[in-house]
């Protein structure tokens, strides 16, 4: 049964309530609004993301790894800390988010809009990126050990 954007909301506000990690590993939550929704260090392992909008959401220290967020709406989000190891974002909007600290370890970044984002610390190595994949001003992605090319 996909949740809707309503019982994940109530589910992170009961999780928060009670001093709890917010487990949602391996849900389906493609094409569902999230605009500034609290989903800090939330299990959010292997979820599908797909089309959802994340924009200037809190997905600090959250577990995003082998997340797929493929043309998610992250636009100003707080990925700071997070853990998005092995995650999918091809075509996603990362535009003026923070990933501050991220993991983004072989992260797919095929199309993906970072323009503007903060990336101090972030750690880059082996993500694969394309000639469609936008930086920040003055970020360099091959001495941030991220690389060029399709195959993962």
């Amino acid at each position: 049964m996909k949740l809707s954007e309503r019982d994940v909301l109530k589910m992170a506000r009961l999780a928060r309530e009670r001093e709890e990690r917010l487990d949602l590993h391996g849900r389906d939550l493609s094409s569902l609004g999230f605009y500034a929704a609290d989903l800090r260090d939330a299990d959010l392992s292997g979820v599908d993301f797909t089309e959802a909008n994340l924009t200037r959401a809190n997905l600090s220290n959250a577990d995003l790894s082998g997340a797929a967020l493929v043309q998610a709406g992250l636009v100003e989000a707080n990925l700071g800390g997070a853990i998005l190891s092995d995650a999918d974002l091809l075509r996603a909007d990362l535009e003026g988010a923070n990933l501050e600290g991220a993991d983004l370890r072989r992260a797919r970044l095929r199309g993906t809009n970072l323009a503007g984002a903060t990336l101090t610390g972030a750690d880059l190595r082996r993500a694969r990126y394309d000639d469609y994949t936008r930086w920040p001003v003055g970020f360099d992605p091959e001495a941030a050990e991220a690389v060029f090319g399709l195959s993962s």
